[in-house]
């Protein structure tokens, strides 16, 4: 019998076809390279479209790149051999002054990180806390705000406003990986996902490289910052807090300003000492519930009852709704984060 002829990869489709009538269950790295995942994670880059990486590369130009470059792309991945481009430093202005540091990720690794977004997701978010609101399927900014509506309504007259200095960019990578490894074995990916964080950023041309931080305004960003900050979750909960995080932004609600010292001393030395991250004095406080922001709103009295309405801007308020909302790495937890200009 004549061999059969090697098959030519005509198209980008990354599965390879199985014929065992039984397969066995796909391992994580299996099912982030499914063609299914890739493909439903390539959709998803090209709907969110957004600037360039570092190379130069736009979303509409990806597609037909996949389909010559895939099979270099998937053998490299498969030997633990592809290394992530740095991402191109964006800096937005805040509006109470300074700027926020966002990375830019290569299209190509936008595909690879929505793709391993798309499998970590069912991986963690199942046992994330309730109260974790922020990049997660079926919750919103807008549940964060209600939740805490109702916490003042029901007698939560003083806020701990809890401000992580930097959060995104002091996260310890060891610390972070530590915390991933907990849900996920596999190899291949736990050493995607470091690389990942390890990749650096392109500034003014030269290429800047730490072993902290995880760069705002890429697909993976978000749950990693939910994965990092999900035992500060969990410690709250244990202590029966009325809390609310939606990212680095978190407020507890108390009945009181001396309760509110209390937990705010105890969190203060958790975030400090269990996940080695800094809290942020000069924006953190305990105040009356009626006078600090939540993302981007304030809370009020009238007629008995709690309302809401749009914070001021200010750097000690904080941002005002109609910045929040579309601050980049707040845009969507599934990738909306690539889009800034």
């Amino acid at each position: 019998m004549k061999p059969e002829s090697p098959r030519q990869e005509q198209s980008f489709s990354p599965a390879s076809e199985r014929s065992d009538p039984h397969p066995a269950r796909p391992s994580l790295w299996e099912g982030f390279l499914s063609r299914e995942n890739l493909a439903r994670a390539l959709t998803r880059v090209e709907r969110n479209a957004g600037a360039p990486g570092p190379d130069g590369m736009t979303t509409q130009e990806l597609r037909p790149w996949l389909h010559a470059h895939w099979p270099q792309v998937r053998a490299q991945l498969d030997a633990g051999t592809h290394r992530p481009s740095p991402v191109r430093r964006v800096t937005i202005p805040k509006p109470g002054g300074g700027v926020r540091l966002l990375g830019v990720p290569t299209v190509l690794d936008r595909l690879l990180q929505q793709a391993l977004l798309q499998v970590l997701t069912p991986v963690f978010d199942p046992h994330f806390a309730d109260e974790s609101l922020g990049f997660r399927p079926g919750r919103s900014a807008h549940q964060a705000v209600r939740s805490a509506r109702d916490a003042i309504a029901n007698g939560a007259d003083w806020v701990v406003d809890l401000d992580l200095d930097q959060f995104f960019d002091r996260v310890n990578h060891d610390a972070l990986m530590a915390r991933v490894a907990r849900r996920v074995k596999d190899k291949q990916v736990l050493r995607l996902v470091r690389r990942y964080l390890e990749a650096g950023v392109m500034a003014d041309g030269v290429k800047v490289t730490n072993d902290r931080g995880t760069p705002q305004g890429s697909p993976l960003s978000p749950l990693l910052a939910n994965i990092m900050l999900d035992d500060l979750d969990h410690e709250l909960a244990a202590h029966g807090h009325r809390f609310m995080r939606y990212a680095d932004d978190c407020v507890i609600y108390v009945g009181s300003e001396r309760a509110g010292k209390r937990v705010m001393m105890s969190t203060r030395r958790f975030v400090e000492e269990r996940l080695k991250l800094r809290v942020n004095e000069g924006k953190s406080a305990v105040a009356p519930a009626t006078t600090r922001p939540f993302l981007g709103f304030m809370f009020f009295r009238r007629d008995g009852e709690v309302k809401v309405r749009p914070g001021p801007r200010s750097e000690s308020g904080g941002e005002g709704p109609s910045t929040a909302p579309h601050r980049p790495e707040l845009a969507d937890h599934h990738g909306g984060a690539d889009r800034p200009a």
